[in-house]
């Protein structure tokens, strides 16, 4: 019951920060990198009671601030950035226990916005584990604004029951992964066509 209710918070605390006028990503230069898209979807979540930010977030969020403060991350835990590629990963290693957040855009077609996604993701045994905070979600940037509101899934709809997604650390398109209950899976492609996925 208990997770169930974190579940609904944590829903409605995602509802609210959607309903605003959006995130502004901060940055220096010509165009925003990964780290101005981590830092300005983090850092939208404050102590706060109004902003409601949940354990799994502010976890990475820790991390994050460390990250900026050239400090060490805790043992069992390790943060990727890869500016080039314009992907995040932070892991947290308790045991069998893998919890898994990426972060990674993409430019549109229109060459106006950006596509930003934040996937977490858990695992027990090598096999995907819900999480009450497991999830995959969208924002789309402006790049005349330069502000990310989250939009709907591009092409394609979140599936939990026993499925995992992968973002892109090299290239354009998200990895799917079908995990049957005798441990054997099943990958399928979301291939990126500049402004949504398919299969």
């Amino acid at each position: 019951m208990k997770r169930l209710s974190l579940a609904i918070i944590f829903a409605c605390c995602t509802l609210a920060l959607a309903a605003q006028e959006g995130i502004r990503v901060n940055y220096q230069g010509t165009k925003p990198s990964i780290s101005d898209f981590v830092w300005a979807y983090l850092s939208s979540f404050t102590d706060d009671e109004d902003d409601c930010i949940d354990e799994s977030t502010n976890a990475f969020k820790q991390a994050w601030i460390k990250h900026r403060n050239g400090e060490p991350q805790e043992e069992g835990e390790t943060l990727t950035v890869d500016e080039k590629n314009g992907y995040v990963l932070y892991e947290i290693k308790q045991g069998e226990h893998l919890s898994k957040w990426e972060m990674c855009y993409w430019n549109e077609a229109d060459q106006q916005h950006k596509l930003f996604a934040y996937n977490v993701w858990s695992y027990t045994n090598g096999k995907p584990s819900l999480g009450q905070f497991d999830t995959l979600i969208f924002y789309r940037y402006n790049n005349a604004t330069k502000k990310m509101t989250m939009c709907e899934t591009p092409g394609f709809e979140v599936e939990y029951y026993n499925t995992s997604y992968s973002l892109p650390h090299t290239g354009k398109d998200i990895i799917v992964t079908k995990w049957n209950d005798n441990g054997t899976k099943k990958q399928q492609t979301l291939k990126w066509n500049g402004s949504k996925f398919s299969f």
